[in-house]
């Protein structure tokens, strides 16, 4: 089993797009996971049939007051100020507890319990012949973390896995990334792009991915991103054009695959690069030219 993660330094580069084309060249080995549980829209373009819906639950600290003497020692050992001890009273802020269980731990009295609390939803389902598996945050929610490792958690065995992550360097990107044997970096030729791509990539340095660049709505820049790329040692592994026929396909929230053959054939040869090269995504010690870069 092949994990790629598909992320980017910002939203609207085109790393849905990406991803969710990739996965159509790829059909019955591919498993399309989407983990931008805050702004799911993988949906929107597989259009998948949902065969089961999953509540994902948080355990989160109730405490029971007969038995507190108000201490404060829940408090002090929340990191994250999830407890106010108050005379007489407890309030729990459940939105910033992180369920460490630390609170019940260290109660010299047993006051503290902890409950479930429902943070979201995993969806499972097919989309012609894709194993389709998204998540989706409850309105409200802060911490994205959680769900999208309930999500995670789920992916079946398939000859590839496509991690779609949520745009930007956060938390919830690099919990989506984890354990991913490859990341696409989705990006665009403009300065804005160039900027984000270069977070982006210091990230996957840091958690040491092997990656490679798409520059999707290619031409509409300059060369900057190409010469950065190049003196950075960093693959551009595909190049999509600047093309009116794509964004008025995904206008409709069509693929591009399905409308246009001669993109449809720059992802099949991206699939079969990534295939090919699955007894070698294995860490490697420094900058290496082709499709193993760290």
């Amino acid at each position: 089993m092949l994990k790629i993660g598909i992320a980017s330094g910002k939203g609207g580069t085109g790393k849905t797009t990406v991803a969710t084309n990739l996965a159509r060249v790829g059909r019955e080995r591919v498993c399309y996971v989407d983990c931008d549980v805050e702004e799911p829209n993988g949906h929107l373009f597989l259009k998948p049939e949902i065969s089961e819906t999953l509540h994902v639950t948080v355990p989160v600290p109730r405490i029971d007051i007969p038995r507190c003497n108000f201490c404060g020692m829940c408090r002090d050992v929340c990191r994250f100020n999830a407890l106010a001890v108050l005379f007489k009273s407890v309030l729990v802020f459940d939105e910033l507890c992180h369920s460490c269980g630390g609170c019940a731990l260290v109660c010299p009295f047993g006051a503290i319990q902890e409950e479930p609390r429902e943070i979201g939803i995993v969806e499972k389902g097919k989309s012609n012949g894709i194993f389709f598996l998204g998540g989706r945050l409850n309105v409200g929610e802060a911490m994205a973390p959680p769900l999208i490792r309930a999500v995670k958690r789920e992916i079946p065995r398939k000859e590839l896995v496509l991690i779609d992550a949520s745009p930007g360097t956060s938390c919830p990107v690099i919990t989506a990334l984890q354990e991913v044997d490859y990341c696409l970096l989705v990006t665009e030729p403009t300065p804005f792009g160039l900027h984000d791509l270069r977070l982006a990539v210091e990230m996957v340095r840091k958690i040491s991915i092997p990656f490679g660049v798409v520059i999707n709505r290619d031409g509409i820049g300059n060369a900057d991103t190409e010469h950065y790329c190049s003196a950075e040692n960093i693959p551009v592994l595909m190049r999509i054009p600047d093309d009116r026929r794509i964004a008025e396909a995904y206008s409709r929230g069509e693929m591009i695959v399905d409308t246009l053959p001669e993109i449809k054939s720059k992802f099949t040869d991206l699939l079969g690069k990534l295939l090919d090269c699955k007894e070698s995504l294995s860490p490697v010690s420094g900058p290496e030219r082709g499709l193993y870069q760290r």
